[in-house]
């Protein structure tokens, strides 16, 4: 029998609507916290955790993106790329999407399941 995976946080996934790549790789790094070995943070908190050094992960590509475009001198892909940054920014408001009812119980609903 399968698991499904956890849910992204449906803010998140709003959020980054223009930017499915990113909740793609969001899903991974929610799957992944299905794989760790045991510890002793629960299975939310890393949840969590790995989602706030998945969305640092896109501010900070998000602002290559813009320095590269600054550099290149093209006011298209400036103003591209200040969208985005501006996007990925929001994404580190942890209170914007931490507290996602899904997300919590999905992972309440596997708290006794083994690791």
């Amino acid at each position: 029998m399968s698991v499904l995976p956890p849910p992204v946080p449906s803010r998140l996934v709003e959020m980054l609507s223009g930017y499915p790549e990113h909740v793609e790789r969001l899903r991974e790094v929610l799957s992944g916290v299905l794989e760790y070995p045991p510890s002793v943070t629960p299975r939310a908190e890393r949840a969590v955790l790995a989602l706030e050094g998945r969305l640092e992960a896109f501010s900070s590509e998000a602002r290559r993106e813009l320095e590269a475009a600054t550099a290149s001198g093209d006011a298209s892909a400036v103003v591209q790329a200040e969208a985005k940054d501006k996007v990925m920014s929001r994404l580190l408001w942890r209170e914007a999407w931490a507290y996602d009812d899904d997300l919590w119980s999905y992972f309440e609903m596997r708290a006794d399941a083994p690791e």
